[in-house]
C-alpha cells in the first residue's frame, strides 16, 4: 500500500457519510447489501443523488424480462434534464454557481452558471424544434470539446430527442456510420478546432459524411473558428439562438426512454450502439463520480477527453448532477508546452482530473521538464481509465505529480456499463496498479474456463446481477447484445476483461480476455510483460501480442517505443523478460517501432497490432487516431 486515508479526511466523504446514514459501518458490508437486494440499493442510490421525478416509480428494479433486459425505476416519469440544469437554476443558493468553464488552447475562457446554462438549453431546445426535432429524433453531435457540445446534449434531453456524440477527430465515413445506423435527422458540427496550435477543419469532413446520410435533414455550424458557413443545407448555431416562441416544459419521459447511443469500435462488423436512457447513464455515472470520487457541490471536475468517448458523458453527467462546475479543455494537454496539463490544474483549482495512463506514459517520457514544480493545493483525487497500468508510470503521477499525497483513482468500466466496474475507494488504502474495491451495486467476480469462482489466479471479468445504467441493448440490434455479453455464462455478464482478485480484495486487470497469450498452456496477460519492458528507464511505452506458433500454441511478441538508440537494448529487454517471467515465457522477438496503434482515446489497440503484423485484416479502424504506423508493422517480417 501506497497511499492511506486519511480518518478525518475520509469520513467527510460522501460514501463514509452516507454509509453511516445507512447504518453500515464498512464498505464490505454496505457493498454486500447492494449487490443481496438490487431494488433497495437502486432506490436508495438516486434518492442520494436526489433525482428529479416528474412520477413516483412503483419498482426500482424489475426483472420479469430476465436478467438480460431488466427494467428500471418502473412506473415512473422523468427527463434527466431537469436532474442536471432545472433544479439547481431554480435555486437562489446555487443558480449562480459556475457549471461550466471552459478553457480554449489559446487560453480563451467561458463561463456559464447553472442559470446561464438552463437560458441556452432553452434557447437551443427551442432552435431545434424550429428545425423539426422532436421527443424520439435523433441528433448527430460531431464537435470538439467546447460548451456548445454540452448545449446541445441538454437541450436534446429537454426536448426528449436521443444523442449520438461522435469523436471529433473522425473522417467522415466513421461519422456516417453512425449517422446512417442511428438514422439521425440533424447534425451539430463546427467549422474547426484548435489543436497542439494547428487549426483542424471539421465543416469539410461534416459535408461529406451528411452527403452519405440520407436521414439528415439539417446541418448546425457552431463558429470555433469564425469561418464562414457554406455548404447546402447549411445553417449557422446562430440561427437556433431565436426568441422563445412555443416553449415546451420539458418532455415527460418513461424512465428507459433512450437519451445516447453512445458507439464502440470493435475489430471486424459496424460499430455497436449501446442505448442509455434517462434513468441510466446519467444516475450511474453521477452515482461513481460522488461516492467513488467523492465530486461535491462546488468541486472542480476536469477530464481529458472527448465527448465521442464514454467519459465525455461522464463528466457532463458526473459533474452537473452533483453541482460541480464541468471543466472543459479543448487543447492538447502537452501544447504550448509539456507541463500545460499541470498549468491547467492549478490555475483552474481543479479538484478532480481524470487522465488515461497513456497520457502519462507520453509526458513521462519529457523527463523532468514534464514535473511541476509546484503541488496543486485544491487537488482532491486524480482519477484514471481507460487500459491498465503499468507500476512506473503510476508511480511517477503518485510521486512526481502528486507528491505523494493525492490518491489516484484507478476506474474500469466501459461504454456499456455507464461508468465504472472497478474502482478505488478513498476509505480504504490504494496500492499501484490495482483496484481496492468493486463498485457498489456491480457484483463483480472471476471465473475460469468452467464458470468456477476464482481467487488469485488470472480469469474472467463478470458480473452476476444487472445494475443501474446497463445499456439497454445494441440499437436495432438485440441478438448481437446478447451474444456479446451473455453467450459465454447463462444469465452472467461477461465483460472481456482479463482479472486478478488477490485474498484481500484488490483487484488486478491484466488485459482484454482476447488479447490473452497461451504460452503451452501457461496464460499470459499482455501487461505483465509490458509492465517489465516499460520499467527500463530507455523504454516509453511497450505492448505484447501473441502470435501462432507450432510448438507451444503460441508465443509472445513485444513491440516497444524507446527514447534512445541503443544497440544492446533488445538483448537487454530479453534477458529482463525471462529474469522475471522466466525462460517459458520468453518473447519470440522484440521490435523497436516509432509509435503503437492507439485510439483517439489513447488506447493501444492489440488486435490491430497483432492483425498487421500477421498481415491479416485489421477490421473496422474507425477509431484508429494514427494508422500510418501499420505500414511499418507489417513490414517488420
Amino acid at each position: 500500500m501506497i497511499w492511506y486515508p486519511n480518518p478525518e479526511t475520509s469520513e467527510h466523504t460522501r460514501l463514509y457519510q452516507w454509509m453511516k446514514q445507512l447504518g453500515f459501518e464498512s464498505y464490505e458490508s454496505l457493498y454486500q447489501a447492494s449487490i443481496n437486494d438490487v431494488n433497495w440499493f437502486s432506490e436508495e442510490l438516486e434518492k442520494a443523488l436526489g433525482i428529479v421525478w416528474r412520477k413516483p416509480y412503483k419498482t426500482a428494479a424489475d426483472f420479469t424480462a430476465g436478467v438480460k433486459w431488466p427494467k428500471w425505476y418502473s412506473g415512473g416519469q422523468i427527463n434527466i434534464y431537469e436532474s442536471v440544469v432545472t433544479k439547481w437554476a431554480e435555486i437562489e443558493a446555487s443558480r449562480h454557481i459556475t457549471a461550466i468553464h471552459w478553457v480554449g488552447e489559446k487560453g480563451e475562457i467561458r463561463t456559464y452558471t447553472f442559470k446561464e446554462l438552463e437560458e441556452a438549453c432553452r434557447t437551443c431546445a427551442s432552435g431545434l424544434q424550429s428545425k423539426g426535432i422532436q421527443k424520439g429524433d435523433v441528433i448527430g453531435v460531431y464537435l470538439p470539446m467546447i460548451p456548445e457540445t454540452v448545449i446541445t446534449i441538454l437541450a436534446a434531453a429537454k426536448l426528449g430527442a436521443i444523442v449520438v456524440p461522435t469523436f471529433s477527430g473522425y473522417g467522415a465515413e466513421a461519422v456516417a456510420t453512425r449517422l446512417k445506423a442511428s438514422e439521425a435527422k440533424i447534425l451539430i458540427t463546427a467549422d474547426g478546432f484548435y489543436r497542439r496550435g494547428k487549426t483542424v477543419h471539421m465543416q469539410k469532413e461534416a459535408s461529406k459524411a451528411a452527403e452519405l446520410s440520407p436521414s439528415i435533414q439539417h446541418v448546425v455550424v457552431v463558429p470555433r473558428l469564425e469561418s464562414k458557413v457554406e455548404g447546402e443545407g447549411f445553417i449557422s448555431w446562430s440561427s437556433l439562438q431565436t426568441p422563445l416562441h412555443n416553449e415546451r416544459e420539458p418532455e415527460v419521459m418513461k424512465p428507459d426512454a433512450p437519451l445516447l447511443l453512445l458507439y464502440t469500435s470493435g475489430t471486424t462488423g459496424n460499430p455497436k450502439g449501446t442505448v442509455h436512457t434517462h434513468a441510466g447513464f446519467p444516475i450511474k455515472a453521477a452515482f461513481d463520480a460522488a461516492f467513488s470520487m467523492d465530486v461535491k457541490q462546488g468541486d472542480r471536475v476536469c477530464w481529458v477527453t472527448d465527448m465521442g468517448w464514454m467519459m465525455g458523458p461522464f463528466l457532463v453527467f458526473g459533474a452537473l448532477v452533483n453541482g460541480a462546475t464541468m471543466v472543459m479543455y479543448e487543447g492538447s494537454p502537452d501544447y504550448p508546452h509539456v507541463g500545460r496539463l499541470w498549468e491547467v490544474t492549478r490555475e483552474e483549482k481543479l479538484t478532480h482530473l481524470g487522465i488515461s495512463p497513456t497520457l502519462i506514459k507520453g509526458l513521462m517520457r519529457h523527463g523532468d521538464e514534464a514535473v511541476p514544480a509546484v503541488s496543486f493545493p485544491n487537488l482532491k483525487a486524480i482519477a484514471s481509465t481507460g487500459e491498465p497500468w503499468n507500476p512506473d508510470p503510476w508511480k511517477w503521477l503518485f510521486y512526481k505529480i502528486g507528491k505523494g499525497q493525492v490518491p489516484i483513482i484507478n476506474y474500469a468500466g466501459g461504454t456499456e456499463i455507464s461508468g465504472g466496474i472497478l474502482t478505488n475507494v478513498l476509505i480504504k488504502p490504494i496500492s499501484p496498479v490495482t483496484f481496492n474495491a468493486s463498485m457498489l451495486g456491480m457484483a463483480a467476480n472471476v471465473y475460469n474456463e468452467h464458470g468456477e469462482e476464482v481467487d488469485d489466479e488470472i480469469g474472467e471479468l463478470v458480473i452476476e446481477k444487472p445494475w443501474v445504467g446497463m445499456t439497454n441493448g445494441f440499437w436495432n440490434d438485440p441478438d448481437r447484445y446478447e451474444k456479446t455479453y451473455w453467450e459465454k455464462y447463462s444469465d452472467v455478464w461477461t465483460h472481456g476483461d482479463w482479472v486478478k482478485r488477490d485474498k484481500d480484495g484488490y483487484w488486478t486487470i491484466t488485459g482484454r480476455s482476447d488479447d490473452i497469450i497461451n504460452v503451452a498452456g501457461k496464460r499470459l496477460g499482455p501487461a505483465e510483460m509490458e509492465s517489465i519492458l516499460v520499467d527500463h528507464s530507455d523504454v516509453v511505452e511497450a505492448a505484447v501480442v501473441g502470435i501462432p506458433d507450432e510448438m507451444k500454441g503460441e508465443v509472445p511478441v513485444a513491440f516497444v517505443v524507446v527514447s534512445k538508440d541503443d544497440n544492446n537494448l533488445v538483448h537487454s529487454l530479453m534477458r529482463r523478460i525471462v529474469d522475471h517471467l522466466g525462460k517459458a515465457l520468453r518473447p519470440h522477438s522484440i521490435y523497436i517501432v516509432k509509435d503503437l496503434p492507439k485510439t483517439r482515446n489513447a488506447k493501444v489497440m492489440r488486435r490491430v497490432l497483432k492483425a498487421a503484423f500477421l498481415r491479416k485484416s485489421t477490421g473496422n479502424l474507425d477509431s484508429l487516431e494514427n494508422p500510418e504506423t501499420l505500414k511499418e508493422i507489417e513490414n517488420l517480417q
